[in-house]
């Protein structure tokens, strides 16, 4: 009986050799910040966090070589197995490129080659995985959409301008982005037939595979309108506003033994403990092995709002354990009303609460955190993105979670420490029904639920992310939703055997 083949192995080139001349900057445009990172580093990460890659390797503009060996080494991008110098056109950079891939195979060997501009830094997990299912079938791969304008082609006529020439049918048009995608032996191939071509020009690899391997079918995988190139200078904002707004699927569910293994030993220190999220981060982190302070205004005295509370809890955990790996910050309130019709003591209250006690819970646990490498937790609302009318303040100050969150990251990179931010649907907790009265129970969140994708994100290394958590997440798979229960009821069923239920 025959075995399958093993799969191809599929390396992600990431070409970097833009200089930033078009949008006036003296850095390359891929070493920009938007939203705390480096363009280049969010686009690094996207291929470290693909389980259909195997391997990166990056080819940098060549007086920034350096630069680039700093991120790689800085983020941890422990698939990136090579930062070579680009060429001084793509052409000669894909040759570079493909040169370094197949140094590393043995003879005879093929791979995948995937080909993404450093400048998009928004692609999806769903685009990468399609161009490398379609490599199973196809030898080249090109990633596009379809054109919302119309195209048309022009001629100059002297000092009158440019006149229409012809507008081509707008339905078979499509605008192209990356990756592109092909086996090692086709693009090498092409290149190999346009070397000996004295008039060869390239912008980009398909039209490579198109002129010199006509035989050869390029398949189309549908991009995103999302998946912009940085470019010209109003697509820095852009982009920045994109990130944002746009917010991550919660890492892979861990499962239980992963939770045991990466949470026992360690302390957490989790404001906003007494109930709700809280109080179940606490329960299943202490049931996997960790050593749990959960704090709360009902539980334990603890007001969030004040410093001095703040730093007496930490300094506490820290005496008694040694260490501090975790914070978690769920503390929140939420006054429903016109802010016309507020008093002055409700705005103060939705202030220190929801703003200035995250704000001192950050900068207090900075010492603690920067000793373990560990990670602070925030949690923000889907109304982030958009005031909602009637609860200004609450909307106002999760916006200002998101901005913390990227800002601290940043900041906080160098010293090792992860700041992320957890966004829940509507979620069943008491003060969302003190808010909004009951509400029927299929339409929310279990905050048992957000407490685990909450524990999957403290194990993680991600740092300056908004995580999404939804009540029917499409990329959650039925054995990951199998193993989010296992785990769940496994120390839910210890918690009420210790407690003698």
């Amino acid at each position: 009986m025959s075995s399958r083949p093993a799969p191809r192995r599929t390396i992600a080139v990431v070409l970097a050799g833009g200089t930033g001349q078009r949008i006036g900057l003296q850095i390359p445009k891929q070493l920009i910040k938007i939203a705390g990172k480096p363009i280049l580093e969010h686009t690094l990460h996207i291929f470290e966090n693909a389980p259909d890659v195997d391997e990166v390797i990056l080819l940098m503009t060549p007086a920034y070589v350096e630069d680039a060996r700093r991120i790689v080494e800085r983020a941890h991008l422990g698939k990136v197995t090579q930062v070579l110098a680009g060429g001084s056109t793509r052409s000669e950079t894909t040759r570079i490129a493909i040169s370094a891939a197949a140094s590393g195979l043995a003879e005879g060997e093929d791979c995948n080659l995937l080909f993404h501009d450093a400048v998009r830094p928004l692609l999806s997990q769903r685009v990468v995985r399609e161009c490398v299912e379609s490599l199973e079938r196809y030898q080249a791969v090109d990633v596009a959409i379809p054109s919302s304008d119309t195209v048309i082609v022009t001629r100059t006529h002297g000092d009158d301008g440019e006149f229409i020439t012809e507008v081509p049918d707008r339905s078979r048009l499509r605008r192209g982005q990356t990756p592109q995608g092909f086996r090692l032996s086709t693009i090498r191939a092409a290149y190999d037939r346009a070397a000996a071509d004295p008039f060869f020009q390239a912008t980009d690899d398909c039209s490579v595979v198109v002129k010199y391997l006509p035989d050869v079918p390029v398949h189309v995988v549908t991009g995103d309108d999302y998946n912009m190139k940085v470019t010209q200078p109003v697509d820095v904002f852009i982009a920045d506003k994109l990130f944002q707004l746009a917010s991550h699927a919660a890492p892979a569910q861990a499962g239980e033994q992963a939770y045991r293994e990466q949470l026992a030993g360690k302390t957490m220190v989790v404001f906003g403990g007494s109930y709700g999220i809280g109080a179940d981060i606490s329960r299943i982190a202490e049931g996997f092995g960790a050593r749990v302070f959960a704090l709360g205004r009902t539980s334990t005295g603890t007001h969030v709002e004040n410093l001095d509370h703040v730093e007496e809890a930490l300094a506490r955990a820290y005496a008694e354990t040694g260490r501090i790996d975790y914070v978690v910050n769920t503390a929140g309130v939420l006054r429903v009303g016109r802010l016309d019709e507020t008093d002055n003591d409700t705005i103060r209250e939705a202030l220190e609460v929801n703003y200035l006690a995250p704000v001192n819970i950050a900068r207090t646990s900075y010492k603690y955190l920067s000793e373990t490498r560990g990670q602070l937790l925030l949690f923000t609302s889907s109304s982030y993105t958009r005031g909602r009318a009637e609860y200004s303040l609450y909307s106002s100050t999760k916006a200002a979670m998101v901005n913390l969150t990227q800002a601290l990251a940043d900041e906080w990179a160098e010293d090792g420490i992860r700041v992320n931010c957890v966004n829940p649907e509507r979620t069943a907790t008491p003060m969302r029904t003190k808010a909004f009265g009951q509400e029927p129970s299929s339409s929310l969140l279990t905050s048992e639920s957000v407490a685990l994708t909450s524990l999957d994100v403290l194990v993680s290394e991600m740092t300056g992310h908004v995580i999404d958590v939804r009540k029917q997440d499409p990329t959650t798979t039925p054995a990951q939703r199998s193993g989010f229960e296992a785990a769940l009821a496994s120390v839910l069923i210890q918690t009420t055997e210790d407690q003698g239920v």
